[in-house]
């Protein structure tokens, strides 16, 4: 029988275990500091094998373009550049913008048809969250979901921290919509993040006039063109946002674009720190993509914008890229799945994952053109796709004449790039299993250099060769050239091909114990 004082002891012992447990755990928090930070296990395993994923370009400045004339080039922040009139907003060559020309157009004097106009006449009547979802599943795409805040400060969800939101203006909460039917379909949930430059997006609005102080919570507080310091009301709101989108949709990555990096220390820290802290109370795995010098690299995961290193990265990182424009144009020109397709072998070939941009139309529904580059990408990951999820970095990235000369943001703007069938890129699947993927259609025999006997460098047996997609036998031997592939008689793809080479696998011969195995 246990009497009051044993019962009293035990009571004693259980409470300075629950006090000693409780403090662990409490441990365990990130705190918001980068050493700290930097313990989080910022590359999840989902991450590393989806390699693509999809978000979408759309909101209130997509109808700000809808009549806009095709000939002329504008600015997709148009929110910042309908203001520039040339005289009280001040141009390179004092001449109006061609985004004010078309907002005067359409509108009417920035002063009297501010912004907000652009919102107020948002009409969202073509968008079908399960149609979207449909079409990035079929794409390949391993997770997605919306520009959630662009930097027009508009949230496209149904937000309580603004009425500047999608609920209010449009009716609709895309972000709900979006994350029940991509979860349903087995893809992770993103939102992205670009409401950081919002302090510099609206200062031509000031500097122009016509700004309510009533709408400062749109357009922020009253401040110069220069000015790079938001004001605490600013940091407040800013906050308000990402942590409301952070704890209704608990997405399973937050992707942000640039200017954070303006933002003080503290902010960045804090923001990184309840957003681990909320994954691990969720049981979820989440990442974080930054640009620029946001965060330390052993914290979060470093984003190239339309570029990318040319060469592998011992972390893990992302390219965010665009088809063609960010956001709706009218008669838009796009690239092609072919384009897409080798630029997502380069980047898998060197430990990243691609993030493509889809502009759909002003009113939601997603152009048919981009709708059939999808599909053909989908039809392609569905072939090749082995050779791209779940994939990690080989020896080395690839061969061939096409590369990179430099890596880092917006690589693709400064060069056209058309990988041809002497282009390899490789990945691996552990120690038995190389894939090399050949970036365009071999019209004679594949000579992959790289795998020569006269090169170190892949230091086992070849056991087997497949060609994904294919039943047809590959040909093949391997020589001092290198490994020749005959071309197939039948290509599985009119873009690029994938071979899987199956290998015997490193091996050492352990010491034994014996005696007589030591003995000179």
């Amino acid at each position: 029988m246990i009497n009051s004082k044993m019962r009293a002891g035990m009571l004693a012992v259980v409470s300075a275990f629950s006090v000693t447990f409780s403090g662990a755990h409490a441990q365990k928090k990130f705190q918001p500091d980068w050493e700290s930070l930097s313990k989080a296990n910022k590359e999840p395993a989902w991450f590393q094998d989806a390699k693509f994923g999809i978000y979408t370009h759309w909101g209130p400045v997509s109808e700000a373009f809808n009549g806009a004339n095709p000939n002329r080039r504008y600015r997709g922040w148009h929110g910042m550049k309908m203001y520039e009139d040339g005289k009280k907003v001040p141009t390179k060559n004092g001449k109006p913008g061609n985004n004010f020309l078309h907002h005067v157009e359409k509108y009417g004097d920035p002063a009297e048809f501010g912004y907000k106009t652009v919102i107020e006449n948002f009409k969202p009547t073509g968008f079908d969250a399960k149609e979207w979802a449909e079409l990035f599943q079929a794409s390949g795409a391993k997770f997605a979901g919306p520009v959630a805040m662009h930097h027009d400060n508009f949230a496209m969800w149904d937000a309580k921290s603004t009425r500047w939101n999608s609920m209010n203006y449009g009716g609709i909460d895309p972000s709900a919509a979006l994350k029940k039917e991509i979860e349903a379909r087995g893809m992770k949930f993103m939102g992205s993040f670009h409401h950081a430059f919002t302090w510099m997006y609206y200062a031509p609005a000031h500097k122009y006039g016509g700004v309510d102080s009533k709408d400062y919570d749109l357009y922020t507080s009253p401040h110069e063109l220069d000015s790079t310091t938001p004001d605490k009301r600013f940091y407040k709101e800013w906050w308000a946002k990402l942590k409301e989108f952070i704890d209704v949709y608990r997405p399973d990555l937050i992707w942000f674009d640039w200017w954070l990096e303006e933002m003080d220390e503290k902010t960045r820290q804090k923001f990184l720190a309840y957003y681990y802290n909320q994954g691990k109370k969720w049981g979820k795995e989440v990442a974080v993509c930054y640009k620029e010098t946001t965060f330390p690299e052993s914290t979060a995961i470093r984003d190239y914008e339309r570029g990318r290193p040319n060469q592998p990265k011992a972390d893990a990182w992302l390219t965010d890229t665009s088809p063609g424009a960010w956001f709706y144009r009218p008669n838009a020109k796009f690239k092609t799945a072919n384009e897409l397709i080798d630029i997502l072998a380069d980047i898998v070939s060197k430990n990243g994952a691609m993030l493509l941009n889809v502009p759909p139309n002003p009113d939601g529904k997603i152009p048919q053109e981009m709708k059939d580059l999808l599909l053909n990408m989908g039809a392609w990951l569905k072939i090749n796709g082995e050779a791209i999820y779940g994939t990690r970095p080989w020896t080395v990235f690839g061969e061939g004449p096409t590369r990179l000369p430099e890596g880092g943001h917006k690589v693709e703007e400064k060069m056209k790039i058309e990988y041809g069938n002497t282009d390899i890129r490789f990945t691996k699947k552990g120690d038995k299993v190389v894939y090399a993927i050949v970036l365009d259609k071999p019209e004679v025999a594949t000579v992959i250099k790289t795998m020569s006997k006269q090169l170190g460098v892949l230091n086992s047996p070849i056991t087997k060769i497949e060609l994904l997609g294919s039943d047809e036998k590959v040909v093949w031997k391997r020589d001092d050239t290198g490994l020749v592939i005959q071309a197939p008689k039948v290509c599985p793809s009119d873009d690029a091909i994938a071979y899987k080479i199956s290998l015997e696998g490193y091996k050492e011969n352990d010491i034994g114990g014996n005696v007589a195995d030591h003995v000179d």
